[in-house]
């Protein structure tokens, strides 16, 4: 790779001091879940025997949950679905975004603004605020919360937070993330996209401390990694790929066939026409941070990209060890990176309800 520097013109980087994820309490093998729904739609073997072999070829071994695997096996309202929300994702946030302190050394007090993702329940107040107390957060620290960015929310979400960090050199910036995927799912909605949903879907969450530096100021220890520059791309019409419907029991996945072909055939093109306006092009990356949405959205990655099957060796790992978790699943491909030991320039991308595709240029150290 030619290093290449980053224009004069170009804001500076925001520096990634740490990175943390944390998962709840039941985790379920493939297996397992297999049995459940063949219970739950036993009423339709025939669906059932059409879509068995998803849960084989999803390249998922295990799953995280914040409820029982019998839960699943009952009706739910909304009522009950933004309770269990709200108590798990503040339980996970809470470890999250103290083990992202912990791990940069940071008083939860020096924390300026924060940044809450997620699309899988609604609270209000919003999780960042009830977050305040848990994390011994000052009264006075800003908060955005976002919602609907679906899996494209782990880069979407930081980018903003690395805006929100630029605008305050020299101040913490608390990026947190969570999404609990299993809590959406409704027995009686028999849609291919809902049965897809049970092969691939977890729960978990994760938290990113980042700021960019100020002059003068004292150095931190050595961050992780930088984040110097951020995109993203819509594709027109393309509503109905993927998202959420409201239910009148709850939130039904939307999952279009066609998300690997579209991945395959027009992904890299967007996120060239990204670098491009970054001055950068491929020959200028070193690897991929990508969300891996499932195995057939990975291998689409590959081809898309010119790599041979089974390079994003990272992103296999963690759908295999943790399914799909929305917004959450990219980041915990950073964490697993890093702890890799991978660094250089890399591209970090995730895609998500939009249709839309999230971008951004990532050196890790």
């Amino acid at each position: 790779m030619t290093d290449l520097p980053i224009p004069a013109t170009r804001a500076p980087s925001v520096h990634l001091h740490s990175v943390a994820t944390a998962y709840p309490p039941f985790c379920f093998g493939q297996d397992e879940i297999m049995a459940k729904a063949s219970q739950v739609f036993g009423h339709k073997p025939e669906l059932m025997q059409r879509m068995i072999k998803s849960y084989g070829n999803a390249g998922v071994n295990t799953r995280y949950s914040c409820v029982p695997l019998e839960w699943y096996a009952t009706d739910h309202g909304w009522p009950e679905r933004m309770r269990l929300f709200e108590q798990h994702a503040l339980a996970l946030l809470t470890s999250a975004g103290n083990r992202a302190l912990e791990l940069a050394g940071v008083a939860s007090t020096e924390v300026a603004a924060t940044v809450t993702v997620s699309s899988t329940g609604i609270s209000t107040p919003s999780l960042d605020s009830l977050l305040q107390e848990p994390l011994g957060l000052r009264p006075t620290v800003q908060r955005l919360p976002v919602f609907g960015l679906g899996c494209a929310g782990g880069v979407i979400g930081l980018s903003r937070a690395a805006a929100l960090a630029r605008s305050m050199p020299g101040e913490w910036v608390l990026f947190m993330c969570a999404e609990l995927c299993g809590l959406t799912f409704r027995r009686s909605d028999d849609s291919k996209a809902n049965i897809i949903g049970t092969t691939i879907f977890g729960d978990g969450a994760a938290a990113i401390l980042l700021r960019a530096d100020a002059a003068g100021m004292e150095q931190a220890d050595a961050p992780r990694a930088s984040l110097d520059c951020w995109g993203e791309h819509t594709w027109p019409g393309t509503r109905d790929v993927m998202g959420w419907s409201v239910e009148d029991n709850g939130l039904g996945v939307i999952f279009s066939r066609h998300i690997p072909t579209l991945v395959r055939n027009e992904m890299r093109g967007a996120s060239d026409e990204f670098l491009a306006r970054m001055k950068l092009t491929m020959a200028d990356i070193d690897g991929l941070i990508v969300h891996p949405g499932g195995e057939k959205v990975i291998s689409a990655i590959e081809q898309a990209y010119g790599l041979e099957a089974g390079a994003l060796i990272e992103a296999r790992d963690v759908l295999a060890e943790r399914g799909n978790m929305s917004a959450v699943t990219v980041l915990a491909v950073l964490e697993k990176m890093l702890a890799h030991g991978k660094t250089g320039r890399h591209l970090m991308t995730a895609l998500g309800p939009g249709f839309s595709a999230g971008f951004a240029v990532m050196t890790l150290q």
